[in-house]
């Protein structure tokens, strides 16, 4: 994924200093998410577009249009980064509200604003697409799962490698239509069974494990858990020497971090930025 392109008027008159440094600070850790973006480290790249959205909250005009092109760029970004993570749901609310966002900037300025409207279509359309794709593999995958659970059940010991990769599989798909628990309890058979299978905490254990606890993280009662468990992971990761795996743990771990702050909070922003545009609107058709 690339980054929406924007040009913002930081010469504006209708731009105060301060709200000028916001949306430079703001635009500073965007730049940040894009070089975590451009090596494919959604993860990071996640954290620092949640920085810049905090960056956000403190500026006080929510209808300038500076403001909400830099927030349009903003929650595009993370609707494609939850794109990239397969986590299709998450990516349709953030498009969702984009468009709400969209709304009155396009009707102040056409010419300028459209632009982005058309591509947030073009990205919902992806998204729509990709989540129907993931539902139809579903319906095979689980026939496949069926399967193979008869065979290891029958006694046939080497089916079972076979069932956790494909209880693995249902997981992931589970994850991408939104189905959060569904997916958290296939990941929680399939470590059982590789547990089983191996009698020990080997790389496999340790991928499925923070896997799971990525999906974890997209249910913010659930964050607490997903830290516990990645602190309990990290030691195995560290023993087997897998530098790619610790560091993936020690990112999930810093993300539950720097979204610790109360859900209100977020609520009660975006609840203003939104009633704003709607009162906007109203006028505007009066």
């Amino acid at each position: 994924m690339t980054q929406l392109e924007l040009i913002l008027n930081l010469n504006s008159d209708s731009l105060t200093p301060s709200e000028v440094e916001i949306l430079k600070n703001a635009l500073e850790a965007r730049s940040e998410a894009g070089e975590f973006i451009k090596r494919d480290k959604y993860l990071e790249a996640m954290e620092r577009t949640v920085a810049a959205l905090k960056i956000m909250r403190e500026f006080q005009d929510f209808q300038n249009p500076e403001f909400r092109l830099l927030l349009v760029a903003l929650l595009f970004d993370l609707a494609e980064i939850h794109y990239s993570l397969k986590n299709y749901k998450q990516s349709e609310k953030e498009v969702d509200l984009l468009f709400k966002v969209l709304e009155n900037l396009v009707r102040s300025n056409e010419e300028r604003f459209a632009q982005y409207h058309i591509l947030a279509m073009e990205l919902s359309t992806r998204i729509l697409r990709s989540r129907k794709k993931a539902l139809d593999l579903l319906v095979k995958q689980q026939i496949t799962t069926g399967s193979l659970y008869e065979k290891v059940n029958s006694g046939i010991a080497a089916a079972t490698d076979k069932l956790v990769d494909s209880l693995c599989t249902t997981a992931q798909l589970l994850a991408a239509t939104g189905d959060i628990r569904g997916a958290l309890k296939f990941y929680a058979e399939a470590i059982k069974y590789s547990k089983k299978r191996t009698g020990k905490v080997t790389r496999k254990e340790v991928k499925m494990t923070v896997e799971m606890a990525e999906v974890m993280i997209r249910l913010r009662s659930m964050q607490p858990r997903a830290k516990r468990l990645l602190n309990a992971i990290l030691p195995h990761a560290v023993a087997l020497e897998t530098v790619q795996y610790e560091q993936d743990i020690i990112s999930l771990i810093e993300v539950i971090d720097a979204n610790e702050e109360p859900e209100t909070k977020w609520r009660l922003f975006l609840h203003k930025v939104i009633a704003g545009a709607k009162s906007k609107l109203k006028i505007g058709d009066k």
